[in-house]
């Protein structure tokens, strides 16, 4: 008799235990949630079951009905920033949801030079970390949420990751680009801010893309997502692999927007990635159900040899989908690459510069200029080119200094060095005595240079060319 009384409160014991709801991993302590607006909140309880969720910002009661499989998703109105909140979610066992904030939510993607901590990569630092490090308070509203590496040949429900909170060790771990913008949108607007970050070194763009986008795109071989054969090598770089493991999980977090720094795996294929991009932007955004949310990217750093153009060829490419993406924004990192690291330092430059797009473009922040200067039209006249440039209301900088990484060339499309220099009245000239009949400039145009060209806030100006050979 006690032995069937004890198999009995087993069985109680574990028809309760399977009865209590269950969050996806994102759903956690410490998130932030995107204020004003309608987050979605979801996860699986019992089949037909009513589920409430009672946020503490507003005390009211949403309800929903899981359906035959346990699955809720329920809508919540959030208020301007602030918190921290409670959030009770029940189907007649209550979870708690603790420290959440409202603010600014991004969705924080890539490969390596995304996922570059403060900490660092072996022999390769990332500059002012330590002091970034050892700030880190968690009474500063900034909280982070790294999604782990996996891969998948189909859309998983459920990813590895939890929210933490502003800690030194914390952030020492945390993507430094990532880290660096979300510490200037907090410090600029006065809200908290999360970041979501999910990315994986050397991986293609093509593997962040669905089955469904790369469709348009036929040199792909997607039949191994259907096959029984594994996937063992080069996860990070097969068609839709991370997507379906850490991008589709996610997709009914509500952000605000979406950070990329991402091409270096690329540039074997710039036309292919310049196709690529636009389609990968769309479906991202197609996925979320939040129209065309801002999009802003980070164009790869002049790196290797200076004797290929890999690196600028994808450069260009993403230069020009600045025209093809709607609502984006590109941060130009030409003076802050290394010859022979992939990995630049200087990541708060880039993590900033990401900021300022988000702070005029979203943010409608005014009173300063954001996007650097992009090549417009040349005019040819006594032996000289003169460059003209598009956002540039007080012309490109600095003026009287000999520039360099400026290349001239005639009808033999054959490139001489070139005397270059911003003249104030006549705008940026470029001439060189071997070329007395010039039809092409091209600027910065190599894989390795050192970027020379600015506006008058210091921002970058992309490299680029006026030929198309």
């Amino acid at each position: 008799m006690e032995k069937m009384i004890f198999l009995l409160l087993l069985l109680f014991a574990t028809t309760q235990a399977s009865a209590k709801i269950k969050l996806p991993n994102i759903l956690d302590d410490n998130m932030v949630l995107q204020q004003q607006t309608t987050v979605k909140l979801w996860g699986e309880a019992k089949p037909n079951k009513k589920v409430t969720i009672t946020p503490s910002w507003d005390k009211k009661k949403y309800s929903t009905t899981s359906d035959a499989h346990g699955k809720w998703l329920l809508h919540l109105d959030t208020p301007k920033a602030g918190g921290p909140y409670k959030i009770i979610i029940s189907d007649g066992e209550a979870v708690e949801l603790n420290n959440v904030l409202l603010g600014e939510v991004w969705l924080c993607s890539g490969q390596s030079n995304m996922t570059m901590p403060l900490n660092g990569y072996t022999y390769q630092p990332t500059q002012n970390s330590l002091n970034t490090i050892a700030l880190a308070n968690p009474k500063t509203p900034i909280r982070m949420c790294t999604i782990e590496r996996a891969s998948s040949k189909v859309p998983l429900e459920q990813c590895a990751t939890n929210w933490c909170e502003n800690t030194p060790g914390v952030v020492a771990n945390t993507s430094a680009t990532a880290y660096f913008f979300a510490q200037m949108i907090e410090k600029s607007l006065g809200v908290p801010v999360g970041i979501i970050v999910s990315s994986w070194g050397g991986s293609a763009i093509e593997s962040w893309m669905s089955p469904q986008s790369l469709t348009a795109f036929p040199e792909f071989d997607l039949s191994f997502l259907s096959s029984s054969a594994s996937v063992d090598d080069a996860v990070n770089k097969k068609p839709s692999m991370l997507y379906n493991a850490m991008i589709y999980p996610l997709r009914n977090y509500t952000i605000r927007g979406m950070l990329w720094y991402q091409g270096e795996a690329n540039i074997a294929k710039p036309a292919q990635y310049e196709l690529l991009q636009p389609a990968f932007v769309k479906a991202t955004r197609e996925l979320w159900e939040q129209g065309d949310f801002p999009f802003y990217y980070v164009q790869i750093a002049p790196y290797g040899s200076s004797e290929r153009i890999n690196t600028a060829m994808l450069r260009e490419a993403q230069l020009r989908n600045l025209k093809t993406i709607p609502n984006s924004g590109m941060a130009v990192t030409m003076d802050i690459g290394e010859e022979l690291c992939i990995h630049p330092s200087r990541k708060q430059e880039v993590g900033e510069r990401l900021a300022y797009l988000a702070l005029s473009k979203t943010y409608k922040l005014d009173g300063y200029k954001c996007r650097t200067p992009i090549y417009k039209s040349m005019k040819i006249e006594g032996g000289k080119a003169y460059l003209s440039f598009n956002d540039c209301d007080m012309n490109v900088a600095p003026l009287n200094v000999p520039l360099s990484d400026f290349e001239i060339a005639g009808e033999d499309k054959v490139f001489y060095p070139a005397n270059a220099v911003i003249q104030k009245g006549t705008g940026l000239t470029v001439s060189a005595p071997e070329v007395p009949n010039p039809i092409a400039v091209r600027y910065g145009f190599k894989n390795w240079v050192k970027g020379s060209l600015f506006d008058t806030s210091g921002l970058p100006v992309s490299s680029f060319r006026t030929d198309n050979w």
